[in-house]
C-alpha cells in the first residue's frame, strides 16, 4: 500500500494536471523530461518529434502551453549555470524542465492514452452495430483502406540515428505494426460477422 505522503503527492499531481488536456502540452512535458530546453529549442524539438502526429495552430501555441504548464507547477524555469549541460558558454536563456508533479502527471497521461484508445474502439464497434449490414460493410472497407494506407506510409522514425532517437524509432514502428495488425484482424472478423448476418448486403457491395 502507498504511504499517506505518496498518496497526497499523487493527488496533488492529479489536481495540477486535471485541467491540462491538450496533447501538445503533455508532449512538451515529455520533451522537458528528456532534456531541459529553452522556448525556441522546444519549438524545434516539437516539430522534429511530433510534426507528423500533432498539429499546431501556430508556434505561439507552444509558448502559451509553456506558460500554462509553468503556472500549474508542471514545469519550472531555470537558468543553466556554468558547467551545466545546457549552458552555452555565453549568457544562457531561461530553460524549462519538468517538476516532480509534471513527471507524475505525464505518466498518468500516458496511461490515459491506452484507455482512450479502448474507448474509441468500443464506440466504433457500437456505432457499426447500429447500421444496416450494407452500410456497416462499406465503413469496414473504408477502415481497411485507411489501415493499409497507413501501413504503406509507415517508416521507422530516427532511421540512422543512435541512442534515444533510435529507441524512439523502434518503439514507434513497433507500436504502429502491432496496432495495424490488430486493427486489420478485427476488420476481418467484423466483415465475416456482417456477411454471415446478411449475405445479400455483401453481394450488393460486390456488384
Amino acid at each position: 500500500m502507498e504511504s499517506r505522503g505518496a498518496l497526497a503527492s499523487h493527488r496533488a499531481a492529479a489536481d495540477a494536471a486535471a485541467g491540462v488536456r491538450s496533447p501538445v502540452s503533455w508532449a512538451l512535458v515529455g520533451l522537458t523530461i528528456q532534456r531541459p530546453s529553452y522556448g525556441y529549442e522546444l519549438v524545434q524539438r516539437f516539430e522534429r518529434c511530433y510534426g507528423d502526429a500533432l498539429e499546431l495552430s501556430s508556434t505561439s501555441q507552444i509558448y502559451t502551453a509553456l506558460d500554462t504548464l509553468s503556472r500549474r507547477g508542471l514545469l519550472e524555469e531555470f537558468v543553466p549555470q556554468e558547467g551545466d549541460p545546457g549552458h552555452p558558454g555565453r549568457q544562457p536563456k531561461p530553460h524549462y524542465r519538468a517538476t516532480a508533479t509534471g513527471r507524475a502527471g505525464h505518466r498518468d497521461w500516458l496511461v490515459s492514452l491506452v484507455r482512450d484508445e479502448r474507448r474509441r474502439s468500443r464506440v466504433l464497434a457500437r456505432q457499426l452495430a447500429m447500421l444496416d449490414a450494407e452500410d456497416a460493410l462499406a465503413v469496414i472497407d473504408r477502415c481497411e483502406d485507411a489501415c493499409l494506407s497507413d501501413a504503406a506510409e509507415a517508416h521507422p522514425a530516427g532511421a540512422g540515428e543512435g541512442g534515444a532517437t533510435a529507441l524512439l524509432g523502434r518503439l514507434a514502428a513497433e507500436d504502429e505494426r502491432v496496432a495495424l495488425a490488430g486493427r486489420l484482424a478485427w476488420i476481418e472478423f467484423a466483415r465475416g460477422e456482417l456477411i454471415a448476418l446478411d449475405p445479400a448486403a455483401a453481394a450488393a457491395l460486390a456488384r
